[in-house]
């Protein structure tokens, strides 16, 4: 225990982007809210909502990861990075540091300084279990002895990406004095991992000691109440990816093809600049943000890009998702929603107005999605991901 009085002092580190930041701002208010000692490292962006609720906020460096930048590029590496942050572990000395799962120079300063880190990963476990699908390919799990010799027989082709970003790894830790690891995902701590993700949304699987699924962390930005469309048909909410999609395609296609449908709209840009302007038909209204926590208990379907933070919040709120996954893990998300029931995964390819609309009669027509998405939301109920997750990182710090 800290020689504090039993107040532990914690460092919480996240890459910037909301889906990755608003978890580890979620996390930390939990342990706050514990009694403990609470620092977030983000971007500068986060500043004011970290302060808001109390806790201490340092500016994150911004530094290329993987690949490694050219050392004529100018560009900060997750060794210099490391390096500029030890010297504040060293005079802080807090008792534990989390970093999120894309965040790599606060765990290599924090295991050069001595402190115990976990990790944070906001979105389902990414480590291939073997006869299983990759991370990010989109793939349901195989029912067959068949299926699962497929993808062990691909095994080698991930493990050259693998072995890559092992080799890129060693490099950071070679440039701060760290010993090379020869462990695949050698990023992630094998002391405690928080998966912040519905348990619902995980294949079965052979689970690590040192993981634990928590739930989703939530946390929002505060913002005033929208004017809904009126009238008594069922709500569709279109939250397109605050990070993706800059030309809003998906509100586009999806206003056009619910444009004629007995269905109330509202769909937001979440304050992306598209050229083009968009139209709006007469049963939709457009707006530049909303509050999640508004809008998404009243609604009837969400249809978003796949987003783990979108997705989880509508699940939580019961609400059966329209997954149109267009990047990075978008299409993991969008396709485990899919094999649990709870909505369907349109791919990108077919993001167009009558796929989309046939989809969305589709979730509306039939009331197993929502009853599937409602047991998340009973779930989540008895279940606060944040708080679980301050009760693993207070007893791993502590002991």
């Amino acid at each position: 225990m800290s020689a504090r009085g039993g107040r532990l002092r914690l460092m919480v580190a996240a890459f910037g982007d909301a889906g990755h930041a608003f978890p580890a701002i979620s996390l930390g208010r939990a342990l706050a809210e514990r009694g403990h000692e609470v620092l977030i490292e983000t971007w500068g962006r986060w500043r004011e909502p970290v302060e808001e609720l109390g806790l201490r906020f340092a500016a994150a460096e911004e530094y290329t990861v993987f690949p490694p930048p050219a050392s004529d590029s100018g560009d900060a590496t997750a060794a210099e990075a490391a390096k500029a942050l030890l010297p504040f572990l060293e005079d802080w000395r807090p008792d534990a540091l989390v970093s999120d799962i894309l965040t790599v120079a606060p765990p290599l300063a924090a295991e050069a300084a001595g402190v115990r880190r976990a990790t944070l990963i906001p979105h389902p476990y990414p480590v291939q279990q073997p006869g299983k699908p990759f991370f990010a390919t989109g793939a349901r799990p195989p029912r067959t002895p068949v299926g699962q010799g497929l993808w062990r027989a691909a095994t080698p082709l991930l493990e050259i990406g693998l072995r890559r970003g092992r080799d890129e790894l060693n490099e950071q830790r070679a440039a701060i004095g760290l010993a090379p690891v020869g462990r695949f995902h050698g990023g992630i701590s094998e002391d405690l991992v928080l998966v912040a993700t519905f348990p619902q949304l995980e294949y079965p699987r052979q689970w690590p000691a040192e993981v634990q699924v928590t739930g989703p962390m939530e946390f929002e930005l505060p913002y005033p109440d929208v004017a809904l469309p009126a009238g008594g048909a069922p709500l569709v909410l279109v939250a397109p990816s605050t990070a993706k999609d800059p030309e809003c395609r998906l509100v586009r296609v999806a206003l056009e093809a619910l444009a004629g449908e007995p269905v109330r709209v509202v769909a937001t840009t979440n304050r992306a600049q598209p050229e083009e302007p968009i139209d709006v038909p007469a049963n939709a209204v457009l707006i530049e943000w909303l509050s999640y926590s508004q809008v998404m208990p009243l609604a009837s379907l969400v249809i978003c890009h796949g987003g783990h933070g979108t997705t989880v919040r509508a699940l939580g709120s019961g609400v059966p998702v329209l997954c149109c996954p267009v990047a990075g893990d978008m299409a993991e998300n969008a396709i485990r929603v899919a094999w649990a029931g709870a909505g369907l995964s349109l791919p990108w390819r077919l993001c167009r107005p009558a796929p989309l609309r046939w989809a969305t009669r589709r979730i509306l027509g039939d009331p197993l999605f929502s009853t599937r998405a409602g047991e998340f939301a009973a779930w989540r109920r008895e279940n606060d991901g944040a708080r679980r997750g301050a009760e693993l990182v207070e007893r791993f710090a502590a002991s």
